[in-house]
């Protein structure tokens, strides 16, 4: 197998005279030697790129990264402070964003579910919209508006029928699904008529998303006429038309960049008519290609006739997407980034699952050891969000590198952390 493509790369990875990768300007080994392994490694620089780019694309006020991507307090901070509004999905996540400073009129709530605490904690805290999602939710903002709270500004979400081209369990457009009113049933139309006139709310729009990891365009086009068509009588202030760009995980991979998806939805949205303002909330293309993993393999197993075994220190805690969804990546060696990978092997980490697969059918160089730092890029989506304590591992930290300096800006957990709940 080749060496890993660059291009999957963050946007400042250089590689060094001696072949070693670095990042932000910080050598990959040396940053894995002072934090330690595993350790997600994000490149600021390109999170700042990304997130300038979308506001480039779509307007400022337009573009709204949707956090459950990725969200401690600095990339709250950062993506605000580049323009960007924050879409948060729970009480943890309003939590989170409200405690890095970002303001709550910058932040919307989203959430298929949400409880009447969290609708209470949006509202007083004076969020700009809620994207409501169900009926049982305008029953709870009733019974809210009774008690006497603000009448907060809402947008519905709609489920446009549109099929993504995704995996099942993250595609959210078709009928089956969970989330919002369905349009194709009429529910649709019986929310916004009930929204409409409801004194518990104001609402100022329309929303819809069809899936996570999306890689054509037209798909997104698809969900832009059917929803431009539904919002067009309603005349209302926003159209929002949620995430889902896709990026490149492993060779071969292309995806549009987001400037390229924003010119397909905006000129469609223009085609159609549409007078609202258009919003999106990108989160993977904004944080997925920022960051890659730092591991140190701590066994190999050669098993004739069979397969190699090689396992890391991590594993489903930090990445659980292969399980979940079958997701590919790459991996590399950070000492030799252009050393061809010949062998094959399976990636694997250090839980009690035989499931516990990073890389089903890993490239990987002939002399990969025990002690080797091995990388798997293109996780900054999902990584970190999804960490667990499975077997009580505790979960990495998160660095920052930019201009040669590397600060953790989630420091890693201790065994102490792992009782800090307990009560007896």
């Amino acid at each position: 197998m080749k060496p890993v493509p660059l291009s999957l790369l963050p946007d400042t990875a250089e590689v060094r005279g001696d072949g070693s990768l670095a990042i932000g300007g910080c050598d990959l080994l040396e940053v894995a030697a002072q934090f330690g392994t595993p350790a997600f490694v994000y490149d600021e620089a390109h999170l700042r790129a990304r997130c300038r780019e979308a506001v480039a694309a779509f307007g400022p006020g337009r573009a709204v990264y949707a956090t459950k991507a990725f969200l401690c307090g600095a990339m709250a901070r950062l993506a605000y402070d580049e323009g960007m509004l924050l879409d948060v999905a729970s009480g943890g996540e309003l939590y989170v964003a409200l405690h890095a400073g970002v303001p709550a009129d910058a932040l919307t709530l989203h959430g298929n579910n949400k409880s009447i605490a969290e609708l209470r904690m949006a509202i007083e805290a004076g969020v700009r919209h809620i994207v409501v999602d169900s009926f049982d939710e305008l029953d709870r903002l009733d019974t809210l508006h009774a008690e006497g709270l603000p009448v907060p500004k809402v947008i519905a979400r709609i489920t446009p029928g549109v099929h993504a081209h995704t995996h099942e369990f993250i595609a959210t457009g078709q009928d089956d699904s969970k989330f919002g009113f369905n349009l194709g049933n009429g529910d649709a139309q019986l929310a916004v008529d009930r929204m409409r006139r409801s004194p518990s709310m104001q609402m100022e729009g329309v929303h819809c998303h069809i899936g996570s990891n999306v890689f054509e365009a037209s798909s997104f086009g698809k969900a832009a006429e059917v929803m431009a068509k539904f919002a067009a009588p309603l005349d209302l202030p926003e159209l929002v038309l949620g995430g889902g760009l896709g990026v490149a995980y492993v060779a071969g991979e292309e995806a549009p960049t987001i400037t390229q998806w924003g010119n397909v939805l905006l000129d469609a949205c223009q085609a159609l008519g549409v007078r609202s303002a258009v919003s999106v909330e990108p989160g993977r293309s904004i944080v997925a290609q920022a960051a890659v993993t730092l591991y140190t393999v701590g066994t190999i197993k050669h098993i004739p006739g069979v397969r190699t075994y090689v396992s890391v220190d991590g594993g489903m805690s930090d990445n659980p997407r292969p399980v979940l969804y079958g997701s590919g990546y790459e991996a590399f060696l950070p000492r030799a980034v252009g050393a061809e990978r010949p062998l094959s092997a399976r990636l694997v980490g250090k839980h009690c699952e035989s499931g516990d697969v990073l890389i089903f059918e890993a490239g990987l160089p002939a002399d990969v050891a025990v002690g080797d730092v091995l990388a798997t890029p293109v996780t900054g989506a999902y990584g970190h969000s999804m960490a667990s304590n499975y077997n009580k591992l505790t979960r990495p930290p998160v660095v920052f590198v930019n201009d040669g300096v590397a600060r953790a800006v989630v420091r890693r957990e201790t065994y102490e952390d792992l009782v800090r709940c307990e009560t007896v």
